[in-house]
């Protein structure tokens, strides 16, 4: 995988650092080293981080859908974190509410919203 996206494990949960520059080879990329990453280490959760992220299209919100249900089906809660004002006007102008993404303000917030939803 490209230095476009880096995959940490933190508290039992894969974080997923996504830069600007990051290609559409580097998505598809991602996908497989994701999938991967939470089978190989029983990851319970994933927080894509799309800080890094000024503006999106059409194909990074398809992606970030697909690599919800990939997590979900593989058992593992995801968050979208550090979304930009900009990105959060774009999704919906390009009519991709993610209704199935559940996002949070950082990562800090994401993991509490994790713990909580193992505790329950």
């Amino acid at each position: 995988m490209s230095s476009a996206a880096a995959i940490y494990p933190v508290e039992g949960v894969l974080l997923v650092s996504i830069r600007d520059d990051i290609t559409d080879t580097d998505i598809v990329d991602l996908q497989d080293a994701l999938s991967e990453r939470i089978a190989d280490e029983s990851a319970n959760g994933v927080v894509l981080d799309i800080s890094g992220l000024e503006i999106v299209d059409t194909f990074v919100g398809r992606v970030l859908a697909q690599l919800t249900s990939i997590a979900r089906l593989l058992d593992a809660e995801t968050f979208v974190v550090g979304m930009r004002p900009a990105v959060a006007m774009t999704l919906v102008e390009l009519g991709m509410y993610l209704p199935e993404n559940r996002t949070a303000l950082s990562l800090t917030h994401a993991l509490a919203k994790m713990r909580q939803m193992r505790d329950e």
